[in-house]
């Protein structure tokens, strides 16, 4: 799933927001999540390193793995070093945290499905003519008093 962490200062009130967004479908974003921070707090924690960065971004309601916490530490240096930048955003593909998988991709002569459809049975209209042939309509005599009837 790919995602998009965006970080904004706003350097006026003194408050850090991180706003989560994720694709739902092929070039569709749909933001997630917003968490506000303070800026001081945050700055100072990204200063002191990786795992203060970490702690003090996890919460209940947003929890980064461990591999994209990292990234986002690595991302925004440049972020949290200069006081004038504004905005930056993260891009990050989970398919990240497993670095010796490969994508896996179905190749169109790995499964003849036609040919597995007509394995199945075959079904001559002969065939289909003679299961429709009983006449399916319900008949019903004056002696049959069920209730479903009345």
């Amino acid at each position: 799933m790919k995602q998009k962490i965006r970080f904004e200062k706003n350097i006026k009130n003194g408050i850090l927001t991180v706003l989560e967004s994720s694709e739902v479908d092929p070039g569709v974003v749909m933001p997630l999540h917003e968490e506000e921070y303070s800026l001081e707090e945050m700055t100072a924690a990204h200063n002191t390193g990786r795992d203060a960065f970490i702690a003090l971004l996890r919460r209940r309601s947003l929890f980064p793995t461990r591999d994209m916490s990292e990234k986002l530490f690595d991302e925004t240096k440049d972020f949290f070093a200069d006081a004038n930048m504004e905005k930056v955003i993260v891009d990050y593909n989970d398919t990240e945290a497993f670095p010796g998988e490969e994508d896996f991709r179905l190749e169109d002569d790995d499964v003849e499905l036609d040919a597995l459809l007509e394995e199945d049975g075959d079904t001559k209209e002969d065939e289909i003519k003679e299961i429709d042939s009983d006449d399916d309509t319900p008949s019903f005599t004056p002696e049959d008093t069920s209730e479903h009837e009345n």
